[in-house]
């Protein structure tokens, strides 16, 4: 019988192997693996993944588990699982002004970010992140310093926009205090959940573990100096607008809807929502307003209808900040990694987004 030295000694070596699929680094290093003893026959460690990686965690208890076993003289593995970390604490960090709806718990700023802009949309399938990206890269052509936090945690498509889906963010620190720094492509600095797993990894989360990542990619994330961070949210009205009203004071939302009927239901919900939170909603955003064809660029056809975003505008007193054509170089922009403003900037599409950039307040704020 080995002692109990060697035991633990041989049970670390089994273990060192073990990566994180995002950085590499080893999970030991990184301290997700903590608090490692054997007991007679079984080892018994502590789990405790940050919330971006929680993805990983049923593949991570596999890995070490048959590792583990594999050793002589054992034959229990016994995990235990720590809670989920809290948000990164901020020293001195103001409260923003723009901390509405009192009686929720205190908004934090982000260190250097000046303004937060979220992009939200009632429903899936209305160009809600290809209106995000593009007008994060409109910002920044403008000559602001601009993030883009891709908060679509079960359908993150930010990285494949941006050219980036093949990179992993850079992380330092260990357990907790890890900091992540953001991918930069196209002017803006840019995290996704996209960055952090596999391609065809599903995201099976519930709202405490949904909470955790949110908060993560807004204080545990290297932002450095930004004007805007633009927040691309899932669609509809669950967790993460939730957790984001909560977290952080915002400029304000934007809500995209196309011209139809179904979408202008989803919309309102979610317009209403946020008014309810006391956010500011900052407008509406018509997108597929109509099809523009390469071949007749001066002709418009209104696949979906018309007058939905004017009539939400209208009915909730806000803005209609745009509407966006349906155009081949927003397909082919976005799938390439190089969105429509810039690829196509003579584009009509490019057009109405910088115009959208300029109506918003940080376009012409401090």
């Amino acid at each position: 019988m080995a002692s109990a030295d060697q035991a633990l000694h041989e049970a670390l070596a089994a273990l060192e192997p073990l990566r994180d699929a995002g950085s590499g680094r080893s999970l030991l290093e990184l301290q997700w693996i903590q608090q490692v003893r054997v007991q007679n026959n079984r080892v018994v460690f502590r789990l405790a993944l940050p919330g971006y990686a929680n993805a990983q965690r049923e593949r991570i208890a596999a890995d070490a588990r048959g590792a583990l076993l594999q050793l002589g003289g054992i034959d229990d593995v016994q995990i235990e699982i720590a809670p989920p970390p809290g948000p990164a604490p901020q020293q001195g960090a103001p409260i923003g002004a723009a901390g509405h709806g009192g009686g929720g718990p205190e908004r934090q700023s982000i260190p250097g970010v000046k303004q937060v802009i979220a992009v939200s949309s009632g429903k899936g399938g209305v160009g809600k992140s290809t209106v995000a990206v593009n007008l994060a890269c409109a910002l920044a052509a403008s000559g602001l310093r601009v993030g883009l936090l891709d908060a679509d945690i079960y359908g993150p498509n930010a990285p494949t926009m941006l050219g980036v889906a093949d990179q992993t963010p850079q992380v330092r620190g260990s357990g907790n205090e890890q900091v992540l720094t953001p991918i930069e492509s196209c002017g803006i600095a840019m995290v996704s959940m996209g960055l952090l797993i596999d391609a065809h990894q599903p995201v099976i989360w519930r709202g405490p573990m949904l909470n955790g990542i949110i908060r993560q990619f807004l204080y545990q994330v290297e932002w450095g100096e930004r004007d805007v961070l633009v927040v691309d949210l899932p669609p509809g009205t669950g967790d993460a607008q939730l957790s984001l009203a909560q977290a952080v004071p915002m400029a304000g939302v934007i809500i995209v809807t196309t011209p139809q009927m179904v979408s202008l239901q989803d919309a309102r919900r979610g317009l209403a929502m946020f008014q309810q939170l006391g956010v500011p909603v900052l407008g509406v955003v018509e997108n597929m307003s109509a099809f523009i064809p390469p071949d007749a660029p001066d002709k418009r056809y209104e696949l979906f209808g018309r007058g939905g975003g004017s009539q939400l505008a209208s009915e909730s007193d806000v803005p209609l900040l745009a509407q966006l054509p349906m155009e081949l170089a927003v397909v082919q922009g976005g799938d390439a990694g190089r969105p429509a403003v810039l690829s196509a900037p003579d584009s009509a599409t490019a057009a109405a987004f910088r115009d959208l950039a300029q109506r918003l307040p940080v376009a012409t704020g401090p």
